[in-house]
């Protein structure tokens, strides 16, 4: 999948048409996804400002991170938001072999349920970079999973990037049924904390609805 995009185009998601890329543009609701967490403080300053917006929202988290802060993990599904899949140590699939990269996923699905906290949905899985080989799609979607990836890209990653230009990459481009991809880590954060912000005032003025994917 090449990276270079913001806003996803249509020749991109006929190449991968068993991946979730959007849904339904008959309502004005939008799909914050939020990857790589959960990082303390971020993730719990991202939960903050979702609930001052009364949004709902979908995180996709490492396996190690939900290791390493088993809390931050808990107030996600606390604040009744869903939790997916991101693999173990956020591996390239492209470059990862396909029982590796399985047994990374199937790491990960054993960490969240010695939590025994029950996700919204326990089958949401995003690959990292968006990067994964047809055979393990196809390897995944056998196990039951829902492959999700993405309408828009803010970029919150790119530290060569401004919060403006972010905030921008969003609220251009964003449109009714769009899953939106940002990031609750530190790489992300000096975007993310402006931009964010600004993301659920435009839109909530606007009269969307933020939903978490169940």
């Amino acid at each position: 999948m090449n990276s270079y995009f913001t806003k996803i185009p249509k020749w991109i998601r006929s190449v991968y048409p068993k991946q979730i890329w959007s849904f339904s543009n008959s309502k004005k609701e939008i799909f914050l996804t939020f990857d790589d967490g959960p990082t303390p403080e971020i993730t719990d300053w991202v939960l903050n400002m979702l609930d001052q917006f009364d949004a709902k929202a979908t995180f996709f988290c490492i396996g190690n991170n939900i290791e390493q802060n088993p809390t931050t993990y808990e107030n996600i599904l606390k604040a009744g938001h869903s939790v997916g899949n991101h693999t173990y140590s956020h591996e390239k699939g492209w470059k990862t072999k396909n029982e590796d990269y399985l047994n990374s996923v199937l790491k990960t699905d054993r960490i969240i349920e010695e939590l025994k906290l029950k996700p919204n949905n326990p089958k949401l899985f995003r690959p990292p970079y968006g990067k994964i080989k047809r055979s393990q799609t196809k390897l995944l979607l056998e196990k039951g999973y829902k492959i999700v990836m993405w309408s828009i890209l803010s970029w919150d990653f790119d530290t060569s990037i401004t919060p403006k230009q972010c905030l921008n990459n969003v609220v251009k481009n964003a449109e009714q049924g769009n899953i939106i991809v940002f990031h609750d880590s530190v790489k992300a954060f000096e975007r993310l904390q402006i931009a964010l912000p600004k993301v659920l005032e435009y839109f909530s003025e606007k009269g969307f609805v933020f939903k978490r994917i169940s």
